[in-house]
């Protein structure tokens, strides 16, 4: 049976709003902090991979159908050559039959998030708090002492058990005194929003496209409501951000992408340090990791914010089995470690550091290679849906559930 002693979740990133409507539609009882006052609206995340879009889908309450009414469908994705112009296009209809949902959904986060705290105010069980943010804890063998910085004053929560889904400078990790082991790359990235039509200037351009230039490489993506465009900046110029979120800056490198006559619209514009991170472990005792709380990877391939959706929906799947059915908890989040920690963060890490390579080859030699390994791919179907079943972490997610 449930206990009235709830589950405290701290972030309501996607993560955490995945974990805790979860619980609630089980008839758990859990408090979600946020320390913001309102959930934010920001830059990140956008692209939902297949196996992210089932687990939504198995939550009910109706959230992936507003999310397929909001979302942008990509149903291919394209690695393009900007010298030679050649294209390896990559069709997702090939995994049809591997999943429900074969293509990538371009969302913003944010409004994956709007929906499901939607649907949390609805439910009995769910208690979502905002303007606070935990400062520290104690644990026992059977609870948590939460101490939480509120409008009103310092409060203790009770919790049966603490999550942190707050992302990558977590204060629960670092209280719990878990390394972050890792490194971050010298230069930063550089993200920049805008309206501008580039469907109309680049032929047959797809919503996903990996652009590789000898001089500088590039990602565009469409979301729901605008183009984006990632650039990378130089280890030397990454200390200027000044120059490097300038209009003028900004300009010179769209114009570089596609030269327009005149200034290009430009909405929101990102600099950001690019990390490739992973948690020591994913918990202690009763206080457990979610997320980028837990892992944090270069953004190519979208494998970030999914990777953090996949640890949440495997973990709330465990603390159901704890609180519902009295299962041990310790080897359960033991096997919760093994199958995110050990395996499925594995082959994000590796996917993305491999990501950024294929893309950042500045060699005419390399970069010929690369692209006629990617059309050679693209045109062989068994080739292609094989690569499309690891890009789209299927296989990850696969390997991890099969790992004992």
């Amino acid at each position: 049976m449930s206990s009235n002693v709830p589950v405290v979740i701290a972030g309501s990133g996607p993560v955490g709003s995945l974990m805790a409507l979860y619980l609630a539609q089980r008839d758990i009882a859990v408090v979600l902090l946020e320390k913001e006052p309102e959930l934010p609206v920001d830059l990140r995340a956008s692209t939902f991979h297949p196996p992210s879009l089932e687990m939504i889908a198995d939550l009910g309450f109706g959230v992936i159908e507003e999310m397929l009414e909001k979302g942008l469908k990509a149903d291919r994705y394209q690695y393009r050559d900007r010298r030679s112009n050649a294209v390896a296009s990559f069709d997702m209809s090939l995994l049809e039959g591997e999943t429900r949902f074969p293509f990538r959904l371009q969302l913003e986060q944010y409004e994956f998030t709007r929906i499901v705290n939607d649907k949390l105010a609805a439910l009995p069980h769910a208690d979502v708090r905002f303007a606070h943010a935990v400062t520290g804890f104690t644990q026992t063998d059977d609870y948590v002492d939460v101490e939480v910085a509120t409008p009103s004053g310092e409060q203790v929560i009770r919790a049966d058990f603490l999550v942190s889904a707050e992302g990558a400078r977590s204060c629960i990790r670092k209280l719990a005194n878990i390394d972050y082991m890792g490194f971050t790359y010298d230069e930063k990235f550089l993200v920049i929003s805008t309206d501008f039509p580039f469907e109309e200037v680049f032929d047959d351009l797809s919503w996903v496209n990996y652009v590789s230039d000898p001089e500088e490489w590039c990602v565009i993506l469409r979301t729901e409501k605008i183009w984006r465009v990632l650039f990378p900046t130089t280890p030397e110029t990454a200390a200027d951000e000044q120059r490097l979120l300038s209009d003028e800056f900004i300009q010179e490198r769209l114009h570089h992408l596609w030269d327009k006559e005149g200034d290009y619209p430009i909405g929101h514009r990102t600099l950001y340090n690019v990390n490739q991170r992973v948690a020591e472990t994913y918990y202690q005792g009763r206080v457990l990791l979610a997320g980028d709380a837990c892992h944090i990877n270069n953004p190519l391939g979208g494998m970030g914010m999914n990777g953090g959706l996949h640890d949440g929906n495997n973990l709330a799947a465990k603390l159901a089995r704890i609180i519902n059915d009295g299962e041990a908890h310790t080897p359960l989040f033991e096997h919760y470690n093994r199958q995110r920690r050990d395996l499925a963060v594995r082959f994000v890490q590796e996917h993305t550091i491999a990501n950024k390579k294929l893309m950042e080859a500045s060699d005419e030699e390399t970069q010929v290679a690369r692209q006629k390994m990617l059309m050679e791919t693209a045109a062989d179907a068994g080739k292609a849906r094989a690569f499309l079943l690891e890009r789209a972490m299927i296989n990850c997610v696969r390997d991890s559930e099969a790992l004992a």
